[in-house]
């Protein structure tokens, strides 16, 4: 019999390529991980892992059971949200990965519509969509709400599941009072932009580029705080989404970009969307999120 425990472990490592890797995500020792993987080889009667220099890569055989081990995960979601189903009301706690905009304008909506569920506890924790899928994937979170830039798709494993939120325009932001909307008339302002390899820099400087320039970035902050200020205090351009200003001063020069925006929604583990305190928590940040008006 194949111990789940272990299949767990197989997986993770088909998804992070290191046992190394595998065992600071799983908050093993590497030893240990080494060590369950073999028993696991013991189990399924053949050879799961070879060496490769000073790592390991998975067999074919492994990557077949990798396949089954994705059914089995999700078949266990499946049967947890059934059980829980038999509580009729919400219970437990629910961990909940928000990035920064959405922390600020939709979250504290959500928790307001939750406090009728006395026996449900949500913790919420600022994360970036980009860097903590794998925390959604390794049961760390149940829930991690993501964006989505123009012509920049947020690429999820097929055993994760994404529900809508809501569209958020984005909106160029010039100091002062500029006289020009043009974005190829910004070729010569200061930018400051999120940090290298977020996908909100690589829409915006994608955006720059098909206006004909290359930014001059000469702020990066991954706080959008600092970029409002900037933009307040005179001394950057930048693309500023519209959650911010359920928060912030909205600067002077501000003009929405036709047609930009970026698509909000919940990723989380397939076979937990019929959990009751999963169905809660999303259907409560849902509809703080429809509450919030889209137009300046």
């Amino acid at each position: 019999m194949l111990d789940v425990r272990r299949l767990r472990l197989l997986y993770e490592l088909d998804r992070h390529g290191t046992i190394a890797s595998v065992a600071q995500a799983l908050h093993f020792a590497p030893s240990g991980v080494s060590q369950q993987l073999s028993q696991l080889e013991t189990e399924a009667g053949v050879r799961l892992l070879e060496r490769v220099g000073r790592n390991v890569r998975l067999t074919a055989q492994a990557k077949v059971l990798v396949e089954h081990a994705k059914k089995v995960f999700a078949q266990l979601e499946q049967a947890e949200s059934d059980l829980a189903a038999a509580a009729h009301q919400p219970v437990g706690t629910i961990r909940v990965g928000a990035f920064q905009t959405v922390a600020e304008s939709i979250v504290p909506g959500a928790l307001v519509a939750l406090h009728q569920h006395e026996r449900l506890r949500v913790e919420v924790v600022e994360a970036k969509p980009s860097t903590a899928l794998p925390a959604l994937l390794a049961r760390d979170l149940d829930l991690l709400i993501t964006e989505q830039f123009p012509g920049h798709p947020f690429p999820v494993p097929a055993e994760i599941i994404r529900l809508p939120v809501a569209d958020d325009p984005l909106y160029l932001a010039r100091p002062n009072h500029p006289t020009s909307w043009d974005l190829a008339d910004a070729r010569h302002d200061a930018w400051v932009m999120e940090p290298e390899g977020s996908v909100g820099r690589r829409w915006a400087i994608a955006r720059c580029r098909d206006a004909g320039f290359e930014p001059d970035i000469q702020f990066e902050a991954a706080n959008l705080s600092i970029h409002v200020q900037l933009v307040h205090a005179g001394h950057a351009s930048a693309f500023l989404p519209g959650l911010l200003w359920r928060t912030h001063r909205r600067p002077p020069g501000l003009h929405r970009l036709p047609g930009e925006k970026r698509s909000i929604s919940i990723a989380l583990r397939a076979g937990s969307e019929t959990h009751p305190s999963i169905t809660a928590v999303c259907g409560a940040i849902q509809s703080a999120a429809a509450a919030i008006p889209t137009n300046v």
